[in-house]
């Protein structure tokens, strides 16, 4: 069983952002290689749904995970901070051995 979850305010904000955009848009979120830790999330806005995804609907807000990036994201809390620094998405990972200052990159 998957255990990747939307905040409260993530789900707000993702929402917020959905109603400005075409029936069946989703937040896609993936893992990939890169960035300065070893690997990035990436956040994309997309009408396709594979078979495969996970979908989180929550609120009127839909996420899609696609099933190479879960095991990557397993347990995670997928957050929106709004402080003095600025807004952003933040995926609180329990994987995650390591972060980075800019809050996308990762190692495990």
């Amino acid at each position: 069983m998957t255990t990747v979850t939307l905040s409260d305010s993530a789900a707000a904000r993702i929402a917020r952002i959905l109603a400005a955009e075409p029936d069946g848009t989703a937040l896609r979120i993936s893992v990939s290689g890169g960035g300065c830790s070893g690997f990035q999330y990436g956040f994309d806005l997309d009408k396709e749904r594979s078979e495969d995804d996970l979908v989180l609907e929550r609120d009127g807000a839909a996420v899609l995970i696609d099933s190479i990036s879960l095991p990557y994201m397993e347990g995670s809390v997928i957050d929106f901070v709004d402080d003095m620094i600025g807004q952003s998405f933040q995926i609180r990972n329990p994987n995650a051995t390591a972060s980075c200052g800019c809050g996308t990159s990762f190692s495990i």
